[in-house]
């Protein structure tokens, strides 16, 4: 099966991103595909390569661009809801790329279901 992801909610105020990189790393053990992972609304801040949490946390943003290198995972930031969050290429951690909201209805149509995390 092929999926498409939907991540709406930032690395550190929600369980969304969290369970996402779970199911997408669980999904891709189990030999499914993974057309796109999308990040919208605050999601776009798992993007943030400047996120410096404390050494005894997770780093949410280097798990997904680990993720993404390890697989070939494409990792799309919302162009709209990056500039309304200062996030720019500049501060793109490695792997993800902006784009617009056209990537996110090309994976709804090229994946059997698309999976959305956070509201």
């Amino acid at each position: 099966m092929q999926f498409g992801i939907l991540v709406n909610e930032g690395p550190y105020n929600h369980q969304a991103s969290d369970s996402a990189y779970q199911f997408v790393k669980a999904a891709l053990g189990k030999g499914h595909k993974i057309f796109r992972v999308f990040f919208y609304y605050d999601g776009v801040n798992n993007a943030n390569k400047l996120t410096e949490p404390p050494s005894d946390d997770r780093n949410i943003t280097k798990r997904w661009s680990e993720l993404g290198k390890a697989h070939g995972l494409d990792l799309v930031v919302c162009v709209a809801a990056a500039l309304r969050r200062g996030i720019k290429d500049e501060v793109l951690a490695d792997g993800f790329r902006i784009s617009g909201l056209g990537q996110l209805i090309e994976a709804g149509v090229h994946s059997d279901r698309l999976i959305v995390f956070g509201d």
